[in-house]
């Protein structure tokens, strides 16, 4: 677990380490918002794609032995990341660091999930939420000081040496070491009968949704915060702190009151509550004439709000998924976190181009609100597990 954590908290930090830095990039490389954003969004894209391939990796050739592959693309590029003068090389670097990170995440969680599924399985997936939401904050945090008092690419730095102490402790973890070539021929198969299985697809789908919508949240806050709102780049990076601690609000939740409500209903009060800030994120744009100050602590409050209810909804969906597979737990983790990163991936690239805050908060809205859709009734009972054969 805690080497799980570790692995968690690089992946996102990954991201927020760089955040409060994305208009420094824009000046230093020359490019416009749109490219320095879509470094962002070629990370969550880089993590989604071959995370199906992780997947199979970590089932045939075992654990610890891919999760090491995933950690030495991770440094390398990370390291490459903070001596890079280019602006092209940078989405190129950026997309080959989240293909490392998106690996090292959803083994450890394929790990974690080897220690068994259902509600005990969301507790756990609570705990590694903890880890991502001291990244979400600290992450932020850290790199808003480095915004102020070093070069944007010192995170880089960091991130490096975070990825080699992972390295350090997977290797030392007795882990499983998979199950050879017995199901090489199968892996297609696999997924696509996990896939039949509603109970499986539906929480997936909408954890996905509602992890888009923080990455929307993400790719767009840096501009808004300090070019609409004036604050500094450290003063951005502050703000993490309350984004981190709304989401170890909602995790602490999820661990405390999963044996008693069920993963199922965290799920959908997760994403009722992301809905019900998105709208009002939507009311606050339409209202001009709020003062600016009061303006900013209410967009900082309901962004806070959304990040509770991510908290909530993303460990649940997960553990409601993967749970609804009985066999092959690799591989269904390894589903679910595809689909959840293909999908913040796609939304991300298109996010690049939402520069009206009333365009984007409507968009965050409507995602997170067909994300409740999707859950607002327990999963079909029948065919809730999946049990695809070898042979």
């Amino acid at each position: 677990m805690a080497v799980g954590c570790l692995l968690v908290f690089m992946a996102q930090m990954a991201t927020t380490i760089y955040l409060p830095s994305l208009p420094a990039v824009q000046h230093d490389l020359g490019v416009s918002r749109s490219f320095a954003a879509l470094s962002v969004s070629l990370f969550v894209i880089g993590a989604a794609a071959p995370v199906v391939l992780w997947g199979r990796a970590a089932d045939r050739y075992g654990r610890r032995a891919s999760l090491l592959a995933a950690l030495a693309l991770f440094v390398v590029s990370s390291a490459l990341l903070a001596v890079n003068p280019s602006a092209e090389a940078l989405l190129v670097l950026r997309c080959a660091q989240g293909i490392g990170a998106g690996g090292a995440a959803i083994i450890a969680r394929i790990f974690v999930r080897d220690l068994g599924g259902g509600d005990a399985l969301a507790r756990r997936l609570s705990v590694l939420s903890i880890a991502f939401v001291t990244a979400l904050g600290g992450g932020q945090f850290l790199g808003g000081l480095i915004g102020r008092y070093a070069h944007w690419q010192s995170g880089f730095v960091v991130l490096a040496v975070v990825g080699a102490v992972g390295a350090a402790g997977a290797a030392t973890l007795p882990l499983d070491p998979g199950r050879g070539r017995a199901e090489q021929t199968n892996m297609i198969r696999i997924y696509l009968r996990i896939l039949t299985v509603p109970a499986f697809l539906l929480p997936t789908v909408a954890g996905g949704l509602g992890f888009a919508t923080i990455v929307l949240l993400q790719e767009v806050a840096p501009f808004v915060f300090q070019d609409h709102f004036g604050l500094g780049v450290d003063a951005y990076g502050n703000t993490g702190l309350l984004f981190g601690l709304a989401y170890f609000a909602g995790a602490v939740m999820v661990n405390r009151r999963v044996a008693a409500a069920g993963s199922g209903r965290l799920m959908r009060t997760g994403a009722l509550i992301m809905t019900g800030a998105g709208l009002l994120l939507v009311v606050l744009w339409l209202l001009p004439s709020v003062p600016l100050t009061a303006a900013l602590v209410v967009f900082t409050a309901l962004y806070c709000a959304v990040t509770f209810g991510q908290a909530a909804l993303f460990p649940s969906s997960m553990a409601v998924a993967v749970s609804a597979v009985k066999d092959h737990g690799a591989y269904a983790v390894a589903l679910c976190g595809f689909l959840a990163q293909s999908i913040a991936g796609v939304v991300a690239t298109f996010a690049v181009l939402l520069h009206a805050n009333l365009v984007w908060a409507g968009v965050a809205a409507a995602l997170s609100a067909l994300a409740y859709l999707l859950v607002r009734r327990d999963a079909p009972a029948r065919r809730t597990a999946a049990t695809p054969t070898e042979g």
